[in-house]
């Protein structure tokens, strides 16, 4: 309770000051372009021929948005837009180009770091809500769906993917952007005769990035509290059903050389998902028996740490909408991570039956979404069903009250319901955005019921401050002990004791703060921006003690020609009340560490051919000390393909008899575009601290617009001696095709 004290009494000091805070957003009433049918057929070609396009209404003089804002750019770029019965089309002429910068041709992949023309649409005005079109002078399209986390780019996944169609023609002074995009692809209301919209436009040989309304250079382009006015002179209605179907038959030959009687086993899978329009802003998905075998492997870690790490989600039918499920909690406090659905207790793979989801707008202000998914049962667990319901309610102009329901229920058919294997859990959480997107304050409660565990409580109360120079976050969470979330990630709740071999399941209590300062210095300068930052954490025990407590700052220096400079000191103390394993001698005991770190990352011009990444990392480790090195090298052959190697070294040396361990991670990676269409990717992990050596190749042919045929191979050793055992092998083909109904 001191502590949540103490966390009040700095965020009224705050509060206080943010009354005086200049507003940024500013008045974007005059950003408004007129949209008229079309007058002829529009054929998507980049040729812009049409009569259609002479139409004198035009989005232009757009900003400079990054690496200086409230300027206006002399690099020209034109919009025009307008629709029929089925599409709604964007042109674009991009003028005053010096070299292209293309990173690859797979689609939804280096949008933000290649040359390239997007659009944000925002057809309900929820500036919380929307779409992203986006396509690259090679005509690499990339398409999302925006919801909060639009604000933060590395929560972005890209990996919403629907009917669209683009052209692109490159000049030597332009390149011209042609797009249409279906009615049936976007969710509107019908009675909106205005939408929220607006452009922009990457320049990676200039390093600079523009927008039609200004936009602070503190947010992201695609930031929907900035969009002008799209102003139809007929408010667009949708047209018959849109329904898609994608089924898929996988075939392949496997072999486990680690179960009790290897075998190479043939098999085939039939299985197949489908997206219903409930309404023009409300869909329902369904999976049958899904398939996840195409989906990119992770890219290994090396642990340090007592806890988990967290890998992302990558499979599809759980990232649509995902902001809707996954926006509770802070980072390392989420009580949804759908990665938790389709794994066993060991984190290993479970089929899955089937599922479903219902998402989208019920009404401009509200949102909701409907998960249920059930897995197979096998020799060692039973099935689990797994069910979410989550609502979304827009308050004010940016403001959020969201709340949950899940459940996880253990079942098999031949038992029924397992009535003492559950887990279930609620919460509410406020979040307020001001209309701006500087300030932003958010508060939640959660609940948790176990058998044998009772209730548990988790809270959260936070601020955040994002200004243009000035940036702030104070963040304070206290979970319980009796707190468990089975569909959840907290890390830190289990705690392994190395001499029992068991884990201890413990609450804790945070304590964060971030605060920071941008220095941007006068145009001409080789140095685009100083990032400084202060960031300090405090993890308590339950009875108050102190588990872990960091104190670092994170100095950033961006050069102008995007190469980037951090160093990063570091002082850390920790509380150590489990005997913990780090090598393979004998654990550490439990004791109180302090030790120090310095850490030093540069990273050169990525616009280059060639590019690389070093990080040195130095200092005390517990009572030990550690050094780490990292080199990555990276060739672009623009823009058919991209090669990279990585190599990271851990030298952890312990004092006598906690022993030493040297930990190695080697990965490669070749990206080989075809075409828009075909691509080839082969990657290559080498990691000792898994003993594992794998390789992941996977060739794709997207031959129909949302089908491909995907051929997969994937092989898996042991580095201990190196490569000296195969544990399994495995050749899949896929072909699955889309079905508009």
């Amino acid at each position: 309770m001191r502590h949540l004290t103490l966390f009040l009494i700095v965020v009224a000091i705050i509060s206080i000051s943010s009354l005086s805070a200049r507003q940024l957003q500013g008045d974007l009433s005059s950003y408004q372009l007129q949209i008229m049918r079309s007058t002829d057929p529009i054929k998507v070609d980049g040729m812009l021929g049409e009569d259609s396009w002479s139409t004198p209404n035009v989005a232009s003089d757009f900003w400079q948005q990054y690496p200086k804002d409230n300027i206006k750019t002399d690099v020209r770029t034109e919009v025009r837009m307008t629709y029929d019965a089925d599409n709604l089309y964007i042109a674009a002429i991009c003028y005053d180009v010096e070299d292209y910068v293309v990173q690859t041709l797979k689609r939804d992949n280096g949008l933000f770091t290649s040359d390239a023309f997007g659009i944000i649409i925002d057809p309900v005005n929820s500036n919380t809500n929307g779409f992203l079109f986006g396509v690259s002078p090679y005509n690499v399209q990339t398409e999302e769906l925006l919801g909060p986390n639009a604000t933060q780019p590395d929560r972005m996944t890209f990996s919403w993917d629907n009917r669209w169609y683009s052209a692109v023609t490159r000049h030597p002074d332009r390149y011209v952007v042609e797009m249409a995009i279906p009615f049936k692809t976007l969710r509107f209301n019908s009675q909106n005769s205005t939408w929220g919209v607006n452009f922009f436009r990457n320049d990676m040989s200039r390093n600079q990035k523009y927008s039609w309304t200004p936009l602070p250079v503190n947010f992201e382009l695609y930031d929907l509290g900035y969009t002008g006015d799209l102003k139809w002179d007929i408010a667009p209605t949708k047209n018959g059903t849109n329904i898609s179907v994608l089924p898929y038959v996988t075939g392949g030959v496997t072999r486990d050389n680690e179960a009790e009687s290897p075998r190479s086993e043939t098999s085939v899978r039939v299985g197949g998902d489908a997206k219903i329009a409930l309404t023009s802003s409300l869909n329902l998905d369904l999976t049958v028996n899904p398939d996840f075998s195409t989906v990119d492997v992770d890219v290994q870690q090396t642990n340090l740490t007592r806890f988990n790490l967290r890998f992302p989600e990558k499979r599809g039918f759980f990232l649509e909408n995902n902001d809707l499920f996954t926006e509770f909690g802070p980072n390392d406090a989420k009580p949804i991570f759908t990665r938790r659905m389709g794994l066993d207790m060991d984190n290993r793979p479970v089929a899955i039956n089937y599922g479903a989801r219902l998402s989208g707008n019920v009404t401009p202000n509200t949102r909701i979404g409907l998960l249920h998914l059930q897995t197979k049962s096998n020799d060692t667990v039973p099935g689990q069903n797994y069910s979410i319901a989550v609502f979304n309610q827009r308050i004010w102009s940016r403001s959020v009250l969201r709340g949950y329901v899940t459940n996880r229920q253990a079942y098999t058919q031949d038992d029924g319901w397992h009535a003492n294997n559950y887990g279930r859990n609620t919460g509410l959480e406020f979040n307020y955005l001001n209309n701006s997107g500087t300030w932003n304050y958010f508060a939640a409660y959660h609940l948790s019921a176990k058998p044998d565990a009772g209730y548990g409580s988790f809270t959260n109360l936070g601020i955040e401050y994002a200004g243009r120079k000035w940036k702030a976050r104070i963040n304070y969470w206290n979970i319980s002990s009796d707190y468990f979330a089975d569909m959840g990630f907290f890390p830190r709740l289990e705690n392994y004791d190395a001499v029992r071999d068991t884990l201890i399941h413990l609450g804790w209590e945070r304590i964060y703060g971030r605060f920071g300062y941008v220095f941007r210095p006068a145009k001409g300068s080789k140095i685009v921006a100083h990032d400084i930052e202060l960031r300090t954490y405090n993890d308590l025990y339950p009875d108050g003690t102190i588990s872990d407590l960091e104190n670092r700052i994170d100095y950033k220096i961006k050069f102008q020609n995007t190469a980037e400079l951090q160093l990063q000191p570091q002082l850390l103390k920790t509380n150590l009340r489990f005997p913990t394993d780090f090598t393979d001698a004998a654990p550490l005991m439990p004791g109180s560490f302090d030790y120090g770190r310095f850490n030093v990352t540069y990273q050169s011009d990525a616009r280059k051919l060639f590019s690389w990444q070093t990080e040195v990392g130095v200092g005390q480790y517990y009572n030990g000390n550690l050094t780490r090195y990292l080199l990555q090298l990276n060739y672009r052959r623009q823009p058919w393909g991209t090669f990279s190697v990585g190599w990271e070294q851990n030298n952890l040396k312990l004092p006598d008899p906690y022993g030493e361990s040297n930990l190695r991670l080697v990965n490669a990676r070749a990206e080989v575009n075809f075409s828009t269409k075909v691509f080839w990717t082969t990657f290559l992990q080498y990691n000792t601290q898994r003993e594992n050596f794998n390789v992941n190749s996977r060739l794709q042919w997207r031959y129909s617009t949302m089908s491909d045929i995907f051929l997969v191979y994937s092989d898996n050793y042991t580095t201990s001696p190196f490569l000296q055992y195969n544990r399994n092998r495995a050749i899949l083909l896929k072909l699955n095709y889309m079905f508009n109904l």
